[in-house]
């Protein structure tokens, strides 16, 4: 991975994309085969998505333009619009910078920076796909100083984070960390190893890719080029005398195979899967091939997980929803018809915030513990729905109801939540 260390002297933030955005003829007249001319334009993206905590940067060629987006707080926000002459030069400074073929434009590619800035390091991730309109370029930024590093930093309430502990005390077993892309799984699953990390334990994980690099614990990173997979480098970390071991993805049946039977052997296993909720992470298992046996044999537990946005501090307020709103139908329903006046908050959009009335994210998330209900119920073969009914029946609180929880605090808003949860049915219990 390429180390490029920013001059802050050489920056004067918005100062070189706002230029070239409106067309500035000064700065439009510099020969761009002049290499400070592009290196500022890429540093000036980079910059803002690090200074607007952006999670991606998207440079995509959209006709007889570039289109600059950014994803802040889960949501794609474009902020620049660039002429499409600047398209080769741009692509070709990143991919140079990313190690990744200059001359290769037909394949997609990836490639790893580390960028220094005003003393601190940033990872970034960068992935070329090409389209018919060129090139598009993601880059993920990967902050050092903005990652969390243990549990209570993740967000949940008391009564979540004992139960997530708790799962966490298992000496041996499978734990199953589930959502969607971009859900803060691999954040948690860092934050779990954190917890779990003594001087008497040899951690062991194999990631596709190492995200952040964990200190005392051993990190593998995939390598399809030298064919190894999951499975395989599975299979070599089980003689490696692991007692716990992190599997990025279970994404074949011949890696949850070994993830099951390392978990039924006296490891402690964490992994991830992409499920809609955490009962559906078992049923996935058994669709693998996995039997029903060995998976209520192997899984302690299951944590189903999203991020939703924040009220922003800055330009929140308080309101009282109208009597046979939907809002006030859903939330009443929620408290049981309960008397007292229903109050909600949401932002005004400020400067602060993009005008967007949120600002950072906040984790919802519903934790199966693996019981002997669910273990009688999946040797029973049932399906996911009668599953669900059971784990609620022995008190696992909802994503929806976990996010409803929030709303009534004013941390999020109801729109957020049917947003983010919302799977086909109206936001209700």
């Amino acid at each position: 991975m390429k180390t490029i260390t920013i001059d802050p002297v050489l920056i004067n933030t918005e100062k070189v994309l706002r230029s070239v955005q409106n067309q500035n003829q000064d700065y439009l007249s510099i020969d761009l085969n002049k290499e400070i001319s592009i290196i500022n334009i890429v540093n000036e993206l980079i910059l803002q998505g690090i200074y607007l905590e952006a999670s991606d940067i998207h440079i995509e060629p959209i006709e007889n333009y570039i289109r600059i987006r950014y994803r802040i707080d889960g949501v794609l926000i474009e902020m620049y619009r660039l002429p499409i002459k600047f398209l080769p030069p741009l692509t070709s400074r990143i991919k140079l910078i990313a190690e990744m073929d200059i001359a290769e434009k037909r394949l997609p590619q990836d490639g790893r920076i580390q960028i220094i800035f005003d003393n601190k390091k940033t990872d970034l991730r960068v992935s070329s796909l090409p389209t018919i309109a060129g090139e598009k370029i993601v880059l993920r930024i990967l902050a050092q100083e903005n990652r969390i590093t243990n549990l209570e930093g993740l967000g949940l309430s008391e009564l979540q984070l004992n139960k997530f502990k708790n799962l966490l005390k298992f000496p041996n077993g499978m734990l199953l960390v589930t959502g969607p892309t971009g859900s803060g799984k691999t954040t948690t699953l860092y934050a779990s190893l954190t917890q779990l990390k003594t001087k008497t334990q040899n951690i062991v994980t194999i990631e596709d890719p190492v995200e952040y690099v964990l200190n005392e614990i051993n990190q593998v990173q995939i390598n399809q080029k030298a064919k190894l997979d999951f499975a395989r480098g599975l299979k070599s970390i089980l003689r490696q005398d692991p007692d716990i071991i992190m599997i990025g993805e279970i994404r074949d049946k011949e890696t949850a195979e070994i993830a099951v039977r390392a978990a039924t052997t006296g490891h402690l296993v964490l992994t991830t899967l992409h499920t809609n909720d955490a009962v559906s992470s078992l049923t996935r298992l058994v669709e693998m091939g996995i039997d029903n046996f060995f998976v209520a044999s192997a899984a302690i537990g299951v944590v189903a997980q999203r991020l939703v946005r924040k009220i922003c501090p800055h330009c929140k307020f308080t309101y009282e929803p109208n009597l046979g709103s939907r809002e006030q139908i859903l939330i009443s329903k929620y408290m049981n018809n309960d008397s007292r006046p229903l109050k909600l908050s949401m932002g005004k959009g400020c400067s602060f915030c993009n005008y967007t009335g949120y600002k950072g994210r906040i984790i919802i998330l519903e934790i199966l513990q693996v019981n002997d209900a669910i273990r009688t119920g999946l040797l029973k073969n049932l399906d996911t729905h009668e599953l669900k009914k059971i784990a609620i029946q022995n008190q696992m609180v909802s994503l929806k109801m976990d996010g409803l929880d929030k709303v009534l605090q004013g941390i999020t808003t109801l729109e957020e939540i049917t947003r983010i949860t919302y799977d086909g049915e109206d936001l209700g219990v």
